[in-house]
């Protein structure tokens, strides 16, 4: 039993499945914010422009069912919204990745190591010496 217990603390201490975690929480609560956003703003706004029409009144009635029509164009801006600001936010983290590594890779061409430096200068003298005897 102990040392079940101990595989599963180390399982959940990975830096990934805390990191997958924290991006679910994160995004379930994005995902409030956004259907908020999309049915209390968006939607009315574009009700308004189409003349005063409410889209989660939009049913097609087949018998006894009723198809919602309106929620689901509802459900469809969401996503859409969710998947630009998702794109964004990849871009975004790519972006930053790119210019970290950049930065490393000019700190790591400033940053010699002296020695190196003077093998360098040994290797020109040497090279200049060579050409000045032919």
């Amino acid at each position: 039993m102990k040392k079940i217990v101990k595989e599963f603390k180390e399982f959940i201490s990975k830096g990934n499945v805390v990191d997958m975690a924290i991006g679910v929480i994160i995004g379930t609560a994005f995902g409030k914010i956004v259907s908020s956003l999309v049915s209390d703003v968006v939607m009315p706004l574009i009700g308004i422009i189409l003349g005063g029409l409410d889209f989660t009144n939009i049913t097609l009635k087949v018998g006894d069912s009723v198809i919602y029509f309106g929620v689901f164009i509802q459900n469809v801006v969401d996503f859409l919204i969710i998947a630009v600001c998702v794109f964004f936010f990849v871009k975004l983290i790519n972006m930053l990745k790119n210019h970290k590594k950049k930065e490393e890779e000019t700190t790591e061409v400033a940053a010699k190591d002296p020695e190196i430096e003077l093998l360098e200068e040994i290797r020109d003298l040497l090279k200049e010496s060579k050409k000045k005897v032919k």
